[in-house]
């Protein structure tokens, strides 16, 4: 699957809100979280979005937000249920931390997914938590691991 960037700035509003509907579709309403999605961050010129198919509607999305003390997080990795099992969740990653380098990058994952991202680099950093009744825990990729 083809697979597109663009920064918070450069985003339609058509587009923003397909993704924006993904992310609700799959969060809010598949995973029963009722939180404020809508975070301020999504129209920031260093924030990235990154999606396929590039056309019609998304499905798979992940954000890369640039951190305060440097590097990146990474964010609000979702497929939708049709298209799960296609492995456009791995192509998100690759493709993302292909634009990150070796950066520094963090994540708060779903405990369940952390396998996942370790096939990326990342190491669980401190005890699981819960968000919005969902156990997570924060993964980082030190600067320069390499793999997937």
């Amino acid at each position: 699957m083809e697979l597109t960037f663009a920064a918070g700035d450069e985003l339609p509003a058509d587009r923003l809100y397909a993704l924006l509907r993904l992310r609700v579709d799959v969060f809010v309403v598949e995973q029963e979280c009722a939180y404020s999605e809508l975070d301020g961050r999504d129209l920031l010129p260093d924030t990235i979005h990154l999606w396929g198919p590039p056309t019609g509607e998304p499905e798979a999305y992940l954000r890369l937000l640039r951190e305060p003390g440097g590097g990146w997080r990474i964010g609000r990795v979702c497929t939708t249920k049709a298209a799960r099992g296609r492995g456009l969740g791995g192509l998100l990653m690759a493709a993302a931390l292909e634009r990150v380098g070796d950066a520094d990058v963090v994540l708060g994952a779903q405990t369940y997914a952390q396998d996942f991202y370790v096939r990326f680099g990342f190491e669980p950093d401190g005890e699981p938590y819960d968000d919005v009744g969902i156990e997570h825990i924060t993964m980082r990729r030190p600067r320069a691991a390499r793999t997937g």
